[in-house]
């Protein structure tokens, strides 16, 4: 092979195209495929990144052909696309839809599934290559686990490779998370399981790297030193929706705190990697996760909350306990605030606090910093009445971009001081628009680019952070929240105990 004199091939501004390939999605027919999966690969292919050699392969119990299935396709990938609606792009991915009915008991669907992939091989040039998404319950993973093993599609060779990719929850806790792991990669290798966390595949967290390390204006302050505490939420203004089977089984911190949160944590208080391959970041942020610290006092330290009737932009919203499906005296968290420790050189004595909730005041997930106050200040107490903390503030969803908060002079005669702040959005300074997370997740499957994908061990040791508290909530009952507040009284006496405060976003 020639290679171009004119490129450098470490240039990682040019888009990467997979080899030929196929995507087998389980569960195809449920709502992750639908309005996730189906828009990305459609995404996908309006951009040019998927190969010439493509085939969308979808497993599911639905009775339909692949013509049915080719409509709900293109019906569900149309009304979520990103980039504009092409027919014939539409038209030239069709052509590669293929669909197998079956339950994942069924030994017999499972063998004509592996006989259509060994079809595509031939009729649609695929090379044998094909990644699998598990877009079902967790609790079936085992079953087609090992249907695939039976019928030989997990097994890569020199001449093919074949991935699997898990999505969350890994687990409910250590134990399970660890026999999960030890069954996935027992029918795949270590090298090609994928376990997705979209949150790592939004821009805004990706920026955090570049933020950091591509500028010397923040890494000096990015310290103990000067950051007081870290603050990171992710609010939800909505409900359950029609998830009361799996949320009363998991609940907010299981489904938020122990990948999104935690992973977030891990990037922000990581230290720079030696480069920027997948192997060193994972390194750098498993360091971080097993730093972490749980409080002594997790009565005053560690809050959870269930939302109860209450009212949210004009609408009434129902109490957790009211909605569809879910027990009248559930304990079930819809909430959860802890503060953690980061033992490291950079961050020691720098409190963590990490919110999630349902039903709460607006839509956003950020990461904020919060720095110490100057310590001499040549003015008067009442000219810096205004003035609070310094922040930095890198918002992940929506209204992606950053924040910059510190103190100005405001114009007059006299002097008084007041908190301003410059805003960079992305929609603003850019013309392109940022990919969905799951447009890039899917592409760095089907590329093998494992960088924004955990692994084993990070998996087990943010679960060493959780099992603790969900072993000291057990039995325990929810503080009640209204919806359209920002959570529980408990999650603010949390930050006054210390003498600080939950930033409103």
């Amino acid at each position: 092979m020639i290679s171009n004199p004119l490129r450098d091939p470490r240039d990682r501004r040019l888009p990467r195209v997979p080899e030929p390939c196929a995507l087998v999605v389980f569960g195809i027919t449920g709502d992750l495929a639908r309005k996730k999966l189906l828009p990305a690969v459609y995404d996908l292919a309006n951009r040019g990144l998927l190969p010439t050699n493509f085939a969308l392969l979808g497993f599911a119990r639905r009775d339909w052909g692949d013509e049915d299935f080719a409509e709900l396709a293109r019906d569900a990938a149309r009304k979520a696309a990103r980039t504009p609606w092409r027919e014939e792009v539409w038209e030239r991915l069709a052509s590669s839809v293929r669909f197998v009915q079956g339950s994942f008991d069924d030994d017999n669907a499972f063998d004509e599934l592996a006989a259509t992939l060994g079809e595509l091989e031939g009729s649609h040039g695929i090379g044998g290559n094909a990644a699998f998404y598990l877009s079902i319950p967790p609790a079936m993973f085992p079953v087609v686990l090992k249907q695939m093993q039976r019928t030989g599609m997990a097994d890569s060779t020199p001449g093919r490779w074949r991935r699997v990719v898990v999505e969350k929850p890994f687990g409910t806790d250590l134990a399970s998370s660890r026999e999960l792991n030890e069954l996935v990669d027992s029918v795949f290798t270590a090298e090609d399981v994928f376990r997705i966390d979209h949150y790592l595949g939004k821009e805004t967290v990706q920026n955090l790297m570049a933020l950091r390390f591509a500028n010397e204006l923040f890494e000096p302050v990015w310290n103990g030193h000067h950051v007081d505490s870290v603050q990171i939420t992710m609010a939800e203004d909505v409900g359950i929706g029609g998830r009361a089977q799996f949320y009363e089984q998991t609940g907010a911190a299981r489904d938020v705190l122990q990948n999104h949160l935690l992973q977030l944590l891990a990037l922000t208080a990581m230290e720079e990697p030696v480069e920027f391959s997948a192997e060193e970041i994972r390194t750098e942020k498993l360091k971080v996760l097993r730093a972490i610290s749980l409080p002594e006092d997790l009565s005053t330290f560690a809050v959870r909350g269930q939302y109860e009737q209450g009212w949210l932009a004009g609408q009434r919203a129902t109490g957790y306990r009211q909605e569809e499906g879910v027990d009248p005296h559930s304990t079930t968290e819809t909430y959860a605030a802890v503060r953690l420790g980061v033992e490291t050189r950079r961050w020691a004595g720098v409190p963590f606090y990490l919110r999630t909730g349902k039903r709460l005041p607006r839509r956003v997930t950020e990461i904020a910093l919060v720095f110490k106050r100057a310590p001499h200040l040549p003015f008067a107490d009442t000219d810096t009445e205004e003035l609070g903390h310094n922040q930095l503030v890198v918002r992940v969803q929506p209204d992606e971009g950053v924040t910059l908060k510190f103190g100005s002079k405001v114009p007059g005669s006299v002097m008084e001081v007041r908190d301003v702040s410059m805003d960079f959005l992305y929609g603003e300074q850019f013309t392109e628009a940022s990919p969905e997370a799951y447009e890039r997740l899917l592409l760095d499957v089907l590329l093998g680019d494992a960088t924004l994908f955990p692994r084993n061990a990070e998996v087990e040791a943010s679960w060493s952070v959780i099992d603790p508290l969900e072993e000291f909530w057990a039995g325990t009952t929810p503080q009640p929240y209204r919806a359209g507040e920002w959570g529980p009284r408990a999650a603010d006496e949390m930050l006054a105990a210390e003498g600080r405060r939950w930033r409103r976003p």
